[in-house]
């Protein structure tokens, strides 16, 4: 009867749940595991099931690297004090590791890699090369003269490729993009579970909300700055809250990018203060959600408030990733 009684909860779409056994029949497996099926349902104890309506079928990841520039438009060093190319190549690895560690968990989830790359040498071109060469990706070279018409003329040379590059990506991620749309920098360092649960997590809230996202994988220190108030939700697995500002590394929908255009168009006409001026403006309208603890840390000054998140072993992430 008892097996009996399983599969028709199966066949039902139901799950069961053993405490006395700290198991779930119908799932075949101990309640300390992943318990969550892509596509299907999110499964939190002791919160129940969330029947997932926001399905994701692919990502496109679009990273921005510069290996030359210390660090954008400051005179301060970065943690660890180290040339920006070794930056470059560690947010690279960790991000290539997280997305085998998803790909390895969800081997039906497309996901291709477009880094754009704004004039590095050949040395530091050949060292990525190296890192995504297994992985469904390209490499494109900025060209700034096409933009010359759609940026306003900058006080420096950088300013205006900083511009110009995050213009680029979005429009690439306008022209190519299907699904979700993963902007990244290059000075972000990613915990080997963030893209699966980034993933996981943006099905489970949408699903929720009964709409597309924002989300943002690090936990900034500015946010405990302000005495600002935030809605604590439960993601797949972690606590993730509401915010109102990111930088320039995000997860969205191509829906999204397509619906604020405008936004994300004009954020890149001229150099803004803050720079993402435009950006932040979307998130008066829309959710957008980082996780707590932080699954990726911006790896800037040791003293700014957009760097490193807090209650993380920064050295021991570095390392990792060397």
């Amino acid at each position: 009867m008892k097996k009996f009684f399983i599969k028709i909860c199966k066949f039902l779409g139901f799950e069961i749940i053993d405490q006395n056994k700290f198991i779930s029949p119908t799932l075949n497996k101990e309640l300390n595991e992943d318990l969550s099926i892509i596509n299907k349902k999110s499964i939190v104890l002791p919160l129940g099931e969330v029947k997932i309506t926001r399905k994701v079928n692919s990502i496109l990841i679009i990273i921005r690297v510069n290996t030359e520039i210390e660090v954008w438009d400051q005179n301060k060093r970065r943690l660890f004090e180290q040339p920006k190319i070794e930056y470059s190549i560690r947010s690279i690895k960790s991000l290539i590791n997280s997305i085998n560690f998803c790909q390895n968990k969800y081997s039906s989830l497309k996901i291709k890699i477009i880094i754009l790359d704004d004039s590095s040498k050949d040395e530091n071109l050949n060292r990525i090369k190296k890192i995504i060469k297994d992985a469904n990706s390209e490499i494109i070279s900025l060209d700034t003269k096409k933009f010359e018409s759609k940026i306003k003329k900058q006080k420096t040379k950088e300013t205006f490729s900083n511009l110009a590059s995050l213009l680029q990506c979005f429009e690439i991620g306008k022209e190519i993009g299907e699904d979700l749309i993963f902007f990244v920098e290059d000075d972000y360092l990613h915990f080997e579970t963030m893209l699966e649960e980034m993933i996981t997590t943006y099905e489970r809230v949408s699903s929720q909300v009964g709409k597309d996202i924002f989300m943002c994988p690090a936990d900034y220190p500015y946010l405990y700055m302000n005495n600002e108030k935030t809605n604590i939700l439960i993601g797949d697995k972690r606590h993730w809250r509401t915010i109102n500002k990111t930088l320039c590394t995000f997860l969205t929908s191509k829906k999204l990018l397509d619906l604020y255009w405008e936004n994300f168009l004009k954020n890149c006409e001229d150099r803004h203060d803050p720079f993402e001026k435009y950006i932040n403006e979307i998130y008066k309208n829309e959710f957008c959600i980082s996780p707590l603890k932080s699954l990726s840390i911006h790896l800037t000054n040791v003293n700014s408030s957009y760097g490193l998140s807090p209650f993380i072993n920064y050295k021991k992430l570095w390392d990792q990733n060397e």
